[in-house]
């Protein structure tokens, strides 16, 4: 079969993805079905040769999912954990206690920014989804209202601020200094934070009512607030009330990956690289293990501390796997769909038809990553690999920039419009229980105001700086 080149693999890029759209909001065929179906198609029409179409999508699904599954899997058990326990009931009193239930949704975009620093998106959003569920219901709020200023928080971490790996790698390529580098990553971000945070929450929340019943919800609510049971007869028992966990031990516990992972970024710092000691806090700092160290020591914080006994804890633990399986599924489908799309060359046209237009260096970056971030999906891919086409570009260009700033601006292009191509979609669709569509008006057009807001900002600094 011939391969395809030139702007018509941009047509076909641009006809799988209306095709994704289509067969999941108008025929409602499963989400996972259909990214398997349409990214196979896509391989066909593009040319790749057919030996490799399919082994192009399980490598992407596979990649996706050596990290999430487990990111998921691990940050579950703990969230249930902390729910069953009452901690995450605890946070959200105590949140709700110092902010207030009128100011719940700026503690949430606060709590996103200090536990999204060191950790990626996925991580960030797992430890802090039990603690927006136990907030909306307390505060009989929408989960929008709460949800979106926590997914704005992670999200310009995630793409503007070092520690987070993404901006740490960007830092490296573009030569920029890291304390400058966070300053004026904090100049920008937390406006544009504030406003597709909060103040986009406030008001979208109007508009779109999400259904009564969250299946993923129930699991992280643990007992109702008056420890009633069901005792498998329809009848209620009540059980006795749980002492709740403090707020210290809470806090601990869900912030000891965060620690453990900001201690891994400074190995390099406390002890010399290639070293026993060094390797072993890099171990430690791995968000696998970390995760997995915060999920046993939960064991004992959130478990037996609290009178569960062995068995009880094991129940926990499979009980709250088998709802996140579709998710996990549909979010590995998304990362071989993106596959094929490099695969196939779709995301080097993109980049081909960025590079023939002479833009300022900060244009440039924003829209090299943005590019990639709609063919790939993934926020990480696109500003990693959008520095290695940006950094000799605009070392060589007439017009020099701040490195500090051209990082910023590859982060921000980095976060634009998530859509069916990015596991983070999917996350937030099936965790939220909106429809397709409600997901673009909601999640898609906050990633948008991020990025169009952080580029803006970004260029105003540059007049100042």
């Amino acid at each position: 079969m011939e391969a395809v080149h030139g702007s018509m693999l941009l047509v076909f890029a641009a006809i799988a993805i209306a095709l994704l759209i289509l067969l999941i909001t108008r025929y409602k065929v499963y989400p996972f079905l259909v990214l398997i179906i349409v990214s196979l198609l896509l391989g066909l029409a593009s040319g790749m040769p057919i030996g490799t179409i399919v082994k192009s999508f399980e490598t992407g699904n596979g990649n996706t999912l050596g990290h999430i599954a487990i990111v998921v899997g691990l940050g579950t058990m703990l969230g249930k954990m902390m729910a069953e326990s009452g901690g995450a009931e605890r946070i959200a009193t105590t949140l709700i206690d110092f902010f207030g239930e009128k100011n719940i949704h700026w503690a949430m975009m606060i709590v996103a920014i200090i536990v999204g620093l060191p950790v990626f998106f996925e991580v960030g959003f797992v430890l802090l989804i039990p603690i927006a569920f136990n907030v909306a219901k307390r505060t009989n709020k929408s989960l929008l209202l709460v949800g979106l200023p926590m997914v704005a928080g992670l999200s310009v971490v995630h793409g503007l601020l070092p520690p987070h790996p993404a901006a740490m790698l960007a830092v490296q390529a573009y030569h920029a200094d890291i304390g400058r580098t966070i300053a004026y990553g904090l100049i920008v971000g937390v406006p544009t934070a504030i406003v597709a945070g909060p103040l986009f929450a406030l008001m979208i929340s109007r508009y779109i009512k999400l259904p009564k019943d969250n299946a993923l919800a129930s699991q992280f609510l643990g007992a109702d607030e008056t420890g009633a049971a069901n005792n498998g007869n329809g009848e209620q028992k009540t059980a006795p009330r749980r002492e709740l966990p403090s707020f210290g031990v809470t806090l601990f516990t869900i912030l000891l990956p965060v620690i453990l992972m900001l201690v891994g970024s400074w190995a390099d710092l406390v002890f010399t690289p290639k070293t026993l000691a060094n390797d072993l806090l890099r171990f430690v700092g791995n968000s696998d293990v970390a995760l997995l160290v915060a999920v046993l020591v939960s064991f004992w914080t959130f478990g037996a501390s609290r009178g569960f006994d062995r068995e009880q804890i094991q129940k926990f633990c499979g009980e709250c796997l088998a709802p996140i399986a579709g998710i996990t599924l549909i979010v590995g489908a998304g990362g071989g769909f993106g596959r094929v799309l490099m695969d196939s060359g779709i995301s080097k046209e993109i980049v081909n038809a960025a590079t023939s237009a002479h833009l300022s260096p900060l244009l440039f970056g924003w829209l090299v990553a943005a590019l990639i971030r709609l063919a790939t999906g993934s926020a990480t891919v696109a500003m990693t690999t959008a520095c290695g086409i940006v950094a000799p570009i605009a070392a060589a260009g007439a017009v020099q920039v701040k490195p500090e700033l051209l990082v910023l601006a590859t982060g921000s292009g980095s976060l634009i419009f998530s859509h069916v191509n990015d596991g983070g979609f999917w996350l937030i669709k099936e965790y939220f229980g909106m429809t397709v569509g409600q997901t673009f008006k909601t999640w898609s057009l906050l990633e948008t105001i991020i990025s169009l807001m952080g580029l803006g900002l970004t260029f105003a600094l540059a007049t100042v700086v």
